[in-house]
Protein backbone atom coordinates (compact mmCIF):
# COMPACT_ATOMS: atom_id res chain seq x y z
CA UNK A 1 0.00 0.00 0.00
CA UNK A 2 2.95 2.46 0.67
CA UNK A 3 4.40 1.67 -2.27
CA UNK A 4 1.10 2.91 -4.11
CA UNK A 5 0.44 6.18 -1.88
CA UNK A 6 3.97 7.19 -2.46
CA UNK A 7 3.81 8.36 -5.77
CA UNK A 8 0.39 10.05 -5.34
CA UNK A 9 1.75 11.86 -1.97
CA UNK A 10 4.59 13.11 -4.65
CA UNK A 11 2.22 14.05 -7.17
CA UNK A 12 0.31 16.15 -4.16
CA UNK A 13 3.29 17.73 -3.25
CA UNK A 14 4.33 19.29 -6.89
CA UNK A 15 0.93 20.32 -7.10
CA UNK A 16 0.92 22.28 -3.56
CA UNK A 17 4.14 23.88 -5.07
CA UNK A 18 2.29 24.95 -8.47
CA UNK A 19 -0.41 26.38 -6.78
CA UNK A 20 1.47 28.15 -3.48
CA UNK A 21 4.10 29.72 -6.49
CA UNK A 22 0.55 30.71 -9.07
CA UNK A 23 -0.41 31.92 -5.43
CA UNK A 24 2.58 33.64 -4.82
CA UNK A 25 3.34 35.43 -7.83
CA UNK A 26 -0.62 36.61 -8.09
CA UNK A 27 0.04 38.44 -4.41
CA UNK A 28 2.97 40.12 -5.94
CA UNK A 29 1.13 41.54 -8.56
CA UNK A 30 -2.31 42.85 -6.14
CA UNK A 31 0.85 44.33 -3.30
CA UNK A 32 1.77 46.18 -6.72
CA UNK A 33 -1.46 47.86 -7.00
CA UNK A 34 -1.74 49.10 -3.61
CA UNK A 35 1.59 50.55 -3.14
CA UNK A 36 0.50 53.86 -5.09
CA UNK A 37 -1.91 54.13 -2.21
CA UNK A 38 0.75 55.31 0.02
CA UNK A 39 2.55 53.51 3.30
CA UNK A 40 -0.02 54.18 6.46
CA UNK A 41 -2.14 51.47 5.79
CA UNK A 42 0.25 49.23 4.07
CA UNK A 43 0.71 46.90 7.39
CA UNK A 44 -3.35 46.06 7.06
CA UNK A 45 -3.27 45.77 3.40
CA UNK A 46 -0.68 43.06 3.15
CA UNK A 47 -2.08 41.38 6.18
CA UNK A 48 -5.45 41.65 4.12
CA UNK A 49 -3.84 39.55 1.28
CA UNK A 50 -1.51 37.32 2.97
CA UNK A 51 -4.83 36.33 4.69
CA UNK A 52 -6.22 35.38 1.45
CA UNK A 53 -3.54 33.84 0.06
CA UNK A 54 -3.46 31.50 2.58
CA UNK A 55 -7.45 31.23 2.64
CA UNK A 56 -7.41 29.89 -1.16
CA UNK A 57 -4.11 27.85 -0.47
CA UNK A 58 -5.88 25.75 2.18
CA UNK A 59 -8.87 25.57 -0.26
CA UNK A 60 -6.76 24.13 -2.88
CA UNK A 61 -4.30 22.23 -0.71
CA UNK A 62 -8.03 20.71 0.73
CA UNK A 63 -6.56 22.03 4.40
CA UNK A 64 -9.27 23.02 6.85
CA UNK A 65 -8.66 25.57 8.90
CA UNK A 66 -10.03 25.76 12.98
CA UNK A 67 -9.73 27.78 15.21
CA UNK A 68 -10.84 26.79 19.24
CA UNK A 69 -11.02 29.56 21.94
CA UNK A 70 -10.34 28.06 25.71
CA UNK A 71 -11.16 32.01 26.65
CA UNK A 72 -12.64 34.78 25.54
CA UNK A 73 -9.56 36.69 23.75
CA UNK A 74 -9.95 40.39 23.40
CA UNK A 75 -9.77 41.31 19.53
CA UNK A 76 -9.52 45.14 19.60
CA UNK A 77 -6.13 45.36 21.49
CA UNK A 78 -2.91 44.41 20.43
CA UNK A 79 -1.22 41.60 21.62
CA UNK A 80 2.22 39.21 21.86
CA UNK A 81 0.93 36.16 20.33
CA UNK A 82 3.29 33.30 21.08
CA UNK A 83 2.80 29.92 19.84
CA UNK A 84 4.41 26.14 19.36
CA UNK A 85 6.75 25.83 16.26
CA UNK A 86 7.50 22.81 14.26
CA UNK A 87 6.65 22.58 10.62
CA UNK A 88 7.49 25.38 7.47
CA UNK A 89 3.29 25.02 7.75
CA UNK A 90 3.02 26.94 10.85
CA UNK A 91 2.92 30.14 8.61
CA UNK A 92 -0.52 29.84 6.98
CA UNK A 93 -3.09 29.70 10.76
CA UNK A 94 -0.88 32.59 11.69
CA UNK A 95 -2.30 34.58 8.83
CA UNK A 96 -5.81 33.18 9.15
CA UNK A 97 -6.18 34.31 12.85
CA UNK A 98 -9.39 36.22 12.80
CA UNK A 99 -9.84 39.74 13.07
CA UNK A 100 -6.87 41.01 14.16
CA UNK A 101 -3.82 42.36 11.53
CA UNK A 102 -1.11 40.39 12.95
CA UNK A 103 3.23 40.82 12.42
CA UNK A 104 5.08 37.60 12.55
CA UNK A 105 8.88 37.92 13.57
CA UNK A 106 10.46 36.84 11.07
CA UNK A 107 14.66 35.80 9.89
CA UNK A 108 16.12 38.31 7.78
CA UNK A 109 17.66 35.38 5.28
CA UNK A 110 14.05 34.57 4.46
CA UNK A 111 13.73 37.89 2.67
CA UNK A 112 16.06 36.54 -0.03
CA UNK A 113 13.83 34.13 -1.74
CA UNK A 114 12.97 34.93 -4.98
CA UNK A 115 9.06 36.86 -5.50
CA UNK A 116 8.90 35.38 -2.09
CA UNK A 117 10.59 37.23 -0.08
CA UNK A 118 9.42 40.39 -1.20
CA UNK A 119 6.04 40.27 0.24
CA UNK A 120 7.82 38.42 3.65
CA UNK A 121 9.70 41.69 3.97
CA UNK A 122 6.25 44.08 3.48
CA UNK A 123 4.22 40.91 5.94
CA UNK A 124 6.77 40.27 8.66
CA UNK A 125 9.21 42.30 11.05
CA UNK A 126 12.32 41.25 10.20
CA UNK A 127 15.25 40.48 12.55
CA UNK A 128 18.72 40.62 11.47
CA UNK A 129 21.48 39.43 13.96
CA UNK A 130 24.15 40.34 12.15
CA UNK A 131 25.58 43.05 14.28
CA UNK A 132 23.89 44.89 17.64
CA UNK A 133 22.61 47.87 15.42
CA UNK A 134 20.44 45.91 13.34
CA UNK A 135 19.18 43.87 16.13
CA UNK A 136 18.36 47.25 17.78
CA UNK A 137 16.50 48.09 14.84
CA UNK A 138 14.73 44.83 14.81
CA UNK A 139 13.22 45.60 18.49
CA UNK A 140 12.36 49.02 17.33
CA UNK A 141 10.03 47.66 14.45
CA UNK A 142 8.34 45.51 16.88
CA UNK A 143 7.61 47.87 19.42
CA UNK A 144 6.25 51.00 16.53
CA UNK A 145 4.00 48.10 15.34
CA UNK A 146 2.14 47.47 19.01
CA UNK A 147 1.97 51.31 19.08
CA UNK A 148 0.34 51.45 15.77
CA UNK A 149 -2.31 48.62 17.72
CA UNK A 150 -0.23 45.73 15.07
CA UNK A 151 -0.24 42.22 17.04
CA UNK A 152 2.96 40.67 16.44
CA UNK A 153 3.78 36.79 16.65
CA UNK A 154 7.06 35.37 18.18
CA UNK A 155 7.87 31.66 17.89
CA UNK A 156 9.79 31.67 21.47
CA UNK A 157 11.36 28.36 20.91
CA UNK A 158 12.99 30.07 18.23
CA UNK A 159 13.28 27.26 15.82
CA UNK A 160 11.87 24.30 14.82
CA UNK A 161 10.73 21.66 17.94
CA UNK A 162 11.95 18.31 16.50
CA UNK A 163 11.08 15.47 18.95
CA UNK A 164 8.37 13.38 19.93
CA UNK A 165 9.14 13.02 23.11
CA UNK A 166 8.58 17.01 24.21
CA UNK A 167 6.10 19.08 23.10
CA UNK A 168 8.26 22.49 23.37
CA UNK A 169 12.18 23.38 23.66
CA UNK A 170 12.87 25.56 26.13
CA UNK A 171 12.32 29.62 25.29
CA UNK A 172 14.33 32.46 24.52
CA UNK A 173 13.26 35.70 26.68
CA UNK A 174 12.77 38.26 24.19
CA UNK A 175 8.81 37.61 23.96
CA UNK A 176 8.38 38.17 27.89
CA UNK A 177 10.86 41.19 28.04
CA UNK A 178 9.10 43.20 25.06
CA UNK A 179 5.45 42.34 27.08
CA UNK A 180 6.59 43.39 29.92
CA UNK A 181 8.59 46.72 28.57
CA UNK A 182 5.40 47.61 26.27
CA UNK A 183 2.63 46.95 28.68
CA UNK A 184 1.51 44.58 25.92
CA UNK A 185 -0.89 41.07 27.00
CA UNK A 186 0.73 37.76 25.99
CA UNK A 187 -1.96 35.55 23.87
CA UNK A 188 -0.44 31.90 23.57
CA UNK A 189 -1.94 29.70 20.98
CA UNK A 190 -1.16 26.17 20.13
CA UNK A 191 -0.90 25.15 16.23
CA UNK A 192 -2.18 21.77 16.75
CA UNK A 193 -1.93 20.01 13.21
CA UNK A 194 0.91 22.16 11.11
CA UNK A 195 3.68 19.23 11.53
CA UNK A 196 0.79 16.68 10.84
CA UNK A 197 0.24 18.51 7.63
CA UNK A 198 3.84 19.06 6.71
CA UNK A 199 6.62 17.20 9.22
CA UNK A 200 9.82 19.30 9.51
CA UNK A 201 12.50 16.60 7.41
CA UNK A 202 10.62 17.15 4.45
CA UNK A 203 8.53 19.51 2.10
CA UNK A 204 7.46 16.53 -0.33
CA UNK A 205 5.49 15.47 3.33
CA UNK A 206 2.53 17.55 2.72
CA UNK A 207 -1.10 16.02 3.54
CA UNK A 208 -4.43 17.48 3.41
CA UNK A 209 -6.26 17.79 6.53
CA UNK A 210 -7.37 19.80 9.31
CA UNK A 211 -4.98 22.55 10.95
CA UNK A 212 -6.48 23.63 14.41
CA UNK A 213 -5.28 26.75 16.40
CA UNK A 214 -5.84 26.46 19.78
CA UNK A 215 -6.65 30.51 21.86
CA UNK A 216 -5.22 29.62 25.61
CA UNK A 217 -6.12 31.94 28.32
CA UNK A 218 -4.71 35.64 27.52
CA UNK A 219 -1.20 36.35 29.91
CA UNK A 220 -2.05 40.02 31.44
CA UNK A 221 1.30 41.52 32.28
CA UNK A 222 0.08 44.31 34.51
CA UNK A 223 2.59 44.26 37.57
CA UNK A 224 5.20 41.93 36.45
CA UNK A 225 8.69 43.63 36.24
CA UNK A 226 11.82 42.94 34.48
CA UNK A 227 12.61 41.03 37.66
CA UNK A 228 9.58 38.74 37.31
CA UNK A 229 10.64 37.72 33.41
CA UNK A 230 11.44 34.25 34.62
CA UNK A 231 8.37 33.86 36.76
CA UNK A 232 5.97 35.27 33.39
CA UNK A 233 7.99 33.07 31.05
CA UNK A 234 7.44 29.98 32.99
CA UNK A 235 3.89 30.71 33.59
CA UNK A 236 3.87 30.43 29.45
CA UNK A 237 5.55 27.85 28.97
CA UNK A 238 3.44 25.76 31.60
CA UNK A 239 -0.05 26.78 29.80
CA UNK A 240 1.29 25.62 26.42
CA UNK A 241 3.36 22.48 27.21
CA UNK A 242 0.11 21.29 29.78
CA UNK A 243 -2.25 22.26 26.38
CA UNK A 244 -0.01 20.38 23.71
CA UNK A 245 -0.17 17.48 26.00
CA UNK A 246 -3.98 18.00 26.54
CA UNK A 247 -4.41 17.89 22.29
CA UNK A 248 -1.80 15.59 21.18
CA UNK A 249 -0.05 12.32 22.13
CA UNK A 250 2.66 13.59 23.92
CA UNK A 251 3.69 10.51 27.28
CA UNK A 252 2.72 12.49 30.31
CA UNK A 253 4.99 15.00 31.94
Amino acid sequence: MRKILKPIQLIYCFYAILVFSCLTILSVIAMAFILPFGREKLSNRIYFICRYWSKVLYFFLGVTHIEIYESVHDFSKPHIFVGNHNSYMDIPPIVQLKHQPIKPLGKFESSKIPIFGWIYKEAVVMVDRSNPEKRAQSLRNLKMALLNKVSIFIFPEGTFSMTDQQPLKSFFNGAFKLAIEMNTPIQPILLLDSVERMHFDSVLSLTPGKSRVVYLETVQVDGYTMDHMEDLKNKVYKMMDEGLRRYRNYPTA
